[in-house]
């Protein structure tokens, strides 16, 4: 017996659920198609992680090592729910795993939150990764930034907006990116965390890196280090907080003043209202907070405001519905069973599993999505009774539908033409490579003598 899966999203989790599959023992083959909406795979690895992270971005070389190893189909720029359907797949597979992760911003509910120069952290993200679907220009015209969140997102934020942009030449990153952040006239950034220094959520080497950055100084405000006893004991017990509070104790050290741009952190700080004028962000409106002993923080009653220009929310990801497919609005996620997909009933659905992001929520390194994938792979391959039977298993039907809905979906070979031609604008310039952020263009170059 053979397996025709099918694995909507071409990112990490997808491709490891396809590693982890071909790679177990089992009592029958496997044939295993990926698809993408964007022209390009990686997901998260090529438009989600900051262009100054390589050693994070060096995932992807094992995840190119997968679909080179020749049982992996590739096919990009396939949007599910028009390109091919949930009623194609059961035509074409016996199985379909989703693995599409949360893209969208979580919501930040407080009055303001939809002025002019208020923006979510997914976007931004979104715009200095060079990705196809967002547009090429972004507004940097504030000179104070306030950034909500304490994760590791939040630090990229604010790490790219202070950061001088001749300090990213060295990267990937877009040429109309490098544009944008050279002309920008930022001098403060703000980051505003709910808890205090010692609950934060970004790791060591996160905030190590935003204190590493040319001409911009760090601002810590001592009201925020007079530790509590739950604070204490996470230090001596947890060797990342003690690693984090190592690292702002260097901080206390330093002398301040000289930068050109200052990184502000600001704990045990809640959000109250993001205040306007003429339409537009003007000012950030915050309660102060404090422990409350149990390993949380209550309001104190004292409010706060700072003036600035643009506000950022990065309070996590949001998980996106899937034509067909059951979703669970509160959570952003697939509703599921360890991975099997579950109908608005509570039961399984068959030939539905779900993995990753849109499996489990955004929590965790792109690294968990490997025991992730593992969980709903063994599901996968146990419930073969209940595997759907397609009307037309064959590999070149699959080739065939699409061509004739004139889909131009690009394949493996094409991905390496556009790697490579990535790479080659990169070396005329010095640099490893230069993205092609256009879709048409990436399209074209994908699909060059097809």
């Amino acid at each position: 017996m053979k397996l025709r899966l099918a694995i909507v999203g071409a990112g990490p989790a997808g491709i490891y659920a396809a590693d982890i599959l071909q790679k177990q023992d089992r009592p029958f083959e496997v044939s295993i198609d990926l698809f993408d909406r964007l022209p390009a795979p990686y997901g998260l690895v090529r438009y989600g992680v900051a262009p100054d992270h390589p050693r994070i971005k060096g995932i992807i070389n094992a995840l190119r090592d997968v679909l080179d190893s020749g049982v992996v189909r590739v096919f990009g720029n396939v949007n599910f729910g028009t390109d091919i359907t949930l009623a194609d797949l059961k035509q074409h597979y016996n199985a379909v795993i989703f693995s599409t992760g949360a893209i969208a911003d979580a919501p930040l509910d407080i009055p303001g939150i939809d002025l002019e120069g208020s923006y979510g952290a997914a976007d931004f993200v979104s715009w200095y990764d060079g990705h196809p679907d967002v547009p090429r220009d972004w507004p940097l015209n504030a000179r104070e930034v306030a950034v909500m969140g304490n994760g590791n997102v939040a630090l990229d934020v604010a790490r790219m907006l202070a950061k001088h942009a001749d300090d990213l030449l060295t990267t990937e990153i877009p040429d109309n990116v490098y544009a944008g952040l050279k002309a920008s006239p930022v001098t403060d950034v703000h980051v505003f965390g709910r808890r205090g220094p010692m609950q934060v959520k970004f790791s060591p080497l996160e905030l190590r890196e935003l204190g590493e950055m040319r001409d911009v100084d760090m601002i810590i405000h001592d009201e925020d280090f007079d530790y509590d006893e739950a604070s204490r004991a996470a230090i001596t017990s947890n060797k990342q907080v003690f690693v984090i509070d190592k690292i702002f104790s260097q901080w206390k050290e330093r002398e301040v003043g000289n930068a050109s741009r200052r990184v502000h952190l600001h704990f045990y700080s809640k959000p109250v209202e993001i205040v306007g004028e003429n339409g537009a962000v003007s000012a950030f409106r915050f309660e102060r907070t404090e422990a409350d002993g149990e390993g949380g923080v209550r309001g104190t009653g004292e409010i706060r405001e700072i003036p600035i220009q643009a506000f950022y929310r990065a309070v996590g990801y949001f998980g996106c519905p899937l034509d067909g497919i059951p979703f669970d609005e509160r959570h952003g996620v697939i509703p599921n069973h360890e991975g099997q997909v579950l109908s608005d009933d509570g039961s399984v659905l068959s030939g539905v599993y779900a993995t990753g992001w849109i499996k489990r929520g955004p929590v965790g390194l792109i690294g968990h999505t490997k025991s992730d994938a593992m969980e709903t792979v063994s599901h996968l391959v146990k419930d073969q009774a209940s595997w759907w039977a397609p009307a037309h298993p064959e590999e070149h039907s699959v080739v065939e539908l699409l061509t004739d809905r004139g889909v131009a979906f690009t394949n493996l070979e094409g991905w390496h033409k556009l790697d490579d031609h990535e790479k080659a604008l990169g070396e005329a310039a010095g640099r490893e490579r230069i993205k092609v952020v256009d879709r048409d263009e990436m399209i074209s170059i994908s699909r060059s003598g097809h």
